[in-house]
């Protein structure tokens, strides 16, 4: 059970669209990034998270998402979830591709506001050479992860057991920086523990400012300023 405030998620609204990374909105507070391939179902665990069907646009045409878009979940704008291109079958020119591509990876690197990603991977395709290359963009940069194997609902709780433990020992050596559990968006299965997560990640309590020291050993609120040395 997370120890972090529980927030409500069903008050998360539409805030922007950004093409790239500097039309984003301010990069202050706390924020979780949502990717997965076209057809992982990454708009329908954001609906069901969110119990606003019509929050993230679900299309039965893979790649439409070419957007970073953003949701907010307080007034205040500091806490927010991001729903990524999806990648993977979206049938655009292979430039467009290359450009979603720099700019995404841009976003993971760059962003300081980014307190995790969560991955979505399809039950029956885990760890597709597209998951992987999520996976190493993220670890690159130390991003915490969590990867909800989706739709596992579309196998029996054996198989499902035992896809869950093989991703798990593929990624065990990345130790607590990846987490992996099941979910399925049409029984809300694996709902409550992806909720737990993002407490974790956007609980903005948790979050610590930069404290800088004087030469004095005082507190200070902007990194001092040294004369240059002659």
């Amino acid at each position: 059970m997370s120890s972090s405030p529980a927030l409500n998620y069903r008050r998360a609204s539409y805030l922007k669209s950004s093409p790239n990374l500097t039309h984003c909105p301010d990069d202050s507070g706390a924020e979780v990034a949502f990717a997965g391939r076209s057809n992982a179902g990454k708009s329908s665990a954001i609906n069901r998270l969110t119990e606003n069907k019509k929050l993230a646009k679900t299309s039965k045409t893979p790649g439409r998402t070419q957007l970073l878009n953003f949701f907010v979940l307080d007034d205040s704008g500091r806490q927010r979830l991001v729903d990524l291109p999806g990648y993977g079958f979206a049938k655009v020119p292979l430039a467009v591709k290359n450009e979603w591509q720099r700019n995404l990876e841009a976003y993971l690197q760059k962003r300081q506001s980014l307190r995790g990603m969560v991955l979505m991977m399809d039950i029956r395709h885990p760890l597709t050479e597209f998951d992987q290359q999520m996976v190493r963009w993220a670890t690159k940069s130390n991003m915490p992860m969590h990867l909800l194997l989706t739709k596992s609902d579309k196998l029996k709780r054996g198989p499902a057991t035992a896809t869950l433990l093989m991703v798990r020992k593929s990624l065990a050596e990345y130790g607590d920086l990846i987490s992996v559990q099941l979910f399925s968006a049409p029984n809300g299965d694996g709902l409550q523990e992806l909720r737990n997560k993002l407490d974790e990640w956007l609980n903005t309590d948790n979050m610590v400012d930069m404290v800088y020291i004087d030469d004095d050993g005082e507190a200070i609120d902007s990194e001092p300023e040294h004369p240059a040395k002659t």
